[in-house]
């Protein structure tokens, strides 16, 4: 029985090894903002929302990318704006998306009859991973770390006291706008690995279970970070040895890394509680 090293050796999944390191650190980096922003649904939603645009793209020959990326856009303008017009941006959200996922299914299942091409990109594959799905990966990783870097204080600070943040004159209606659409194209770059309905287990989970644990922003950040990537290397090779796509794996890992936390951290504070009692 070969070992984790021996993997690495083959081409299949040595590419996806090389994908699922590069989605880690945008992953990890990226969750950080999207909980703090309280966005996990939006990404979640924005993932499940490109199901029409893989099916045109399947049927019609067009790059799965490309066409994911620019419905990713689209809905991700649609709840900024539905959000600028005074929708609860969670209404906008929902309801965004129910339109699209009927839209998807009227299209793959009248219309063009989209078979197991469409069933890998909801759900991932360790097979067909090609170089643009890594330069997309790369690119997102640059511009997840350029974001940070030059938004993150802005995003903290809308985070945590949106009124204050507008006065002092911050640009938090383009540094939202910004960091949706960060998302959006963060999202469709993960869909070759993981799938469109699990992308989540990337975007949000890592920085979910850090939050329970993490004091302050750089801590979250790390944290999140390390989580990422321990959860997408394990659930790869969970994938290979279980003959399953890599997204569910890496989404258990996820939710159980955050039960763990969310017991162990609630537990102490009940020892805590009955101390100072």
């Amino acid at each position: 029985m070969p070992s984790p090293l021996d993997l690495a050796d083959l081409p299949f999944l040595r590419e996806a090894l090389a994908e699922v390191v590069l989605l880690a650190v945008a992953g990890g980096l990226l969750s950080a903002w999207v909980v703090l922003r309280r966005l996990a649904f939006f990404t979640h939603a924005t993932g499940s929302a490109t199901f029409p645009g893989l099916v045109v793209a399947d049927a019609s020959g067009v790059s799965p990318l490309i066409a994911g990326v620019a419905v990713a856009l689209g809905y991700a303008g649609g709840v900024e704006r539905a959000g600028r017009a005074g929708r609860e941006p969670s209404e906008a959200t929902a309801l965004l998306l129910v339109a699209a996922l009927a839209g998807g299914v009227v299209l793959a299942s009248d219309v063009f009859e989209s078979g197991a091409t469409v069933d890998r990109l909801l759900f991932g594959t360790l097979l067909g991973l090609q170089s643009a799905d890594l330069a997309l990966s790369a690119a997102t990783v640059a511009l997840v770390i350029a974001a940070s870097l030059t938004l993150g204080r802005t995003w903290a600070a809308i985070a945590f006291d949106p009124d204050g943040a507008t006065a002092l004159g911050l640009p938090a209606a383009r540094a939202d706008f910004l960091l949706l659409a960060l998302v959006a194209v963060a999202v469709v770059a993960a869909i070759p690995a993981v799938g469109a309905l699990l992308v989540a287990a990337i975007y949000v989970l890592p920085a979910a279970a850090a939050r329970l644990v993490a004091r302050s922003i750089p801590a979250l950040l790390a944290l999140s970070l390390a989580l990422a990537l321990a959860e997408g290397l394990i659930g790869l090779y969970a994938a290979y040895w279980l003959d399953l796509p890599p997204g569910p794996p890496v989404a258990v890992l996820g939710a159980l890394t955050y039960a763990v936390l969310a017991l162990a951290t609630g537990a102490r504070e009940a020892r805590l509680g009955a101390a100072t009692a």
